[in-house]
């Protein structure tokens, strides 16, 4: 029989993957936000696209290509912020699996938790290059800088 002191200790030790697992999903809704506003960019540029030709035509086309490498960043985040999230809820289950059937997962559960590290540190240096292009993509033009 499952005593309350182990239940009882299960959940303690689930309470720091719980609130990173908070944390995470913290994220997933700014790569999401990121994403979508990227999307919604892409989107304004093409309904606005200038022909061939045209003076602002090579300025949109650089616009797509750093629009572009922002989406392919912010869902490769995403998915490595989803997959990290998945193995946190992964180990909360296993701690409770672990206490309610006595079974010894310790060490699968610390694999676990180190690849979904691993993963979340993955996820913020997508995130980071997707910053990154995000500034060069909104600098100002030079020719509106001149006198």
């Amino acid at each position: 029989m499952i005593g309350l002191d182990n239940i009882a200790h299960s959940i303690q030790l689930a309470l720091a993957p719980s609130f990173l697992l908070t944390a995470i999903s913290t994220l997933l809704i700014l790569l999401t936000s990121r994403l979508g506003r990227a999307v919604d960019r892409s989107r304004w540029i093409e309904q606005h696209y200038a022909p061939k030709g045209h003076e602002g035509h090579d300025y949109q086309v650089a616009q797509l290509r750093l629009i572009d490498q922002r989406m392919k960043y912010a869902n490769r985040a995403l998915v490595l912020s989803a997959l990290s999230a998945m193995l946190i809820c992964i180990v909360i289950g296993g701690i409770f699996v672990s206490a309610l059937l006595g079974l010894e997962l310790a060490s699968m559960m610390a694999v676990a938790f180190v690849i979904a590290m691993l993963l979340l540190i993955g996820s913020l240096v997508l995130l980071l290059y997707e910053v990154r292009i995000a500034v060069e993509a909104t600098r100002i033009q030079d020719a509106l800088l001149r006198d």
